[in-house]
């Protein structure tokens, strides 16, 4: 008689903190991180939650390995058909700041999960945010906070920046 094959690990497709602190809340430890080098770009004409999805399945594809599940995702933020970047200077999250001032907008979290036999499941949830109309000295000191740095749409809805919030409809730690 064989011995049972060992149970497949669970691969994160996903070098964020704030990915491996959820799946900490949940007990989960990854057994590796395996962050998916893709290109990020969305499609020409391409809406906000097909782009969404679309990045969670490539994510969760360019990382698949038989040896694991694989737990890959993205969190987009959007005004209308708009996708925001994510920060990677001041200038660019002062300028996603701004048009957030006073509005409402979607964040889209994506989820895919490749199965070790080649399956690949994904959701998709959307929570509107309002940001309250801030003030140009409220801007300005959560930008020097560095919070933004890289954050879809130039926040951080765990830090500073939930205080700018009015209102949220929909899952927290989606937005994270």
């Amino acid at each position: 008689m064989s011995a049972p094959s060992p149970m497949p690990s669970l691969i994160l497709a996903s070098a964020s903190p704030r990915r491996r602190e959820l799946l900490a809340r949940l007990g989960i430890e990854p057994a590796r991180i395996a962050p998916a080098d893709i290109d990020e770009s969305a499609l020409s004409d391409e809406l906000p939650r097909d782009y969404a999805r679309r990045m969670g399945r490539e994510k969760a594809l360019a990382a698949a390995s038989p040896d694991g599940f694989v737990l890959a995702g993205d969190t987009v933020v959007a005004v209308g058909r708009r996708i925001l970047p994510k920060a990677e200077d001041a200038e660019t999250a002062r300028n996603c700041l701004t048009l957030l001032s006073g509005r409402k907008h979607r964040v889209l979290s994506s989820v895919a999960l490749h199965h070790p036999d080649g399956t690949l499941r994904d959701k998709l949830n959307e929570t509107v945010v309002r940001f309250k109309r801030f003030s140009a000295e409220e801007l300005d000191a959560y930008i020097a906070s560095g919070e933004w740095d890289g954050k879809a749409g130039g926040y951080a809805i765990q830090g500073s920046a939930e205080g700018l919030i009015v209102s949220i409809r929909g899952s927290h730690s989606g937005v994270m």
